[in-house]
């Protein structure tokens, strides 16, 4: 597995093999072990499966504050996403900014979303299929998120605010700076 940095201290990308032949494809997905030498020693609890029907389904960004706190390890399994994490620790050089990854069942990466990040995606294709582990089992009272398409982010997710299908929760998530739940 190939293990790239990103801009954000902690934000992985992961390139797992492939390993084809007539029959089709052999892939090692996760391995605890290869992410521990990248400094990464998570115990992940819960995988997630989500399915979105058309192109230009937002669905974030959305966090869980302590004590139930995610890491996010990322894969598209059919169709297309472009997969975003924002560093929401107050501390943090990078506060406040993004990172954009094209995720896709084509290209095979993932993307590791370490705790103290605000996290979405945007679909590029129909009936993309997402699916992703987390270190903390899902916890309403914990769940945050900020508004997707906050100015100060300026985050480009290549469709236009009035053709993004989002839920209403989503399209009312605070700014950043109104933000009082962060890291």
């Amino acid at each position: 597995m190939e293990v790239e940095a990103t801009p954000l201290e902690g934000v992985l990308i992961l390139s797992p093999r492939q390993f084809t032949d007539a029959r089709g494809f052999f892939s090692e997905t996760y391995n605890r072990k290869a992410l521990r030498q990248h400094g990464v020693d998570v115990e992940f609890v819960q995988d997630n499966h989500s399915l979105s029907i058309q192109p230009g389904t937002l669905r974030g960004l959305h966090y869980q504050i302590p004590p139930s706190a995610q890491a996010k390890l990322v894969r598209v399994i059919r169709g297309a996403i472009l997969d975003v994490a924002v560093d929401i620790r107050r501390s943090s050089p990078t506060f406040g900014q993004h990172v954009r990854v094209p995720l896709s069942a084509s290209n095979w990466r993932q993307l590791f979303v370490p705790v103290g990040f605000a996290h979405g995606y945007v679909t590029l294709e129909p009936n993309t299929e997402v699916i992703y582990k987390v270190t903390a089992f899902y916890d309403p009272a914990s769940e945050r998120g900020l508004l997707w398409n906050d100015p100060d982010l300026g985050i480009d997710w290549g469709v236009k605010a009035e053709e993004a299908i989002l839920t209403d929760r989503d399209r009312h998530f605070p700014r950043l700076s109104e933000a009082v739940a962060l890291f």
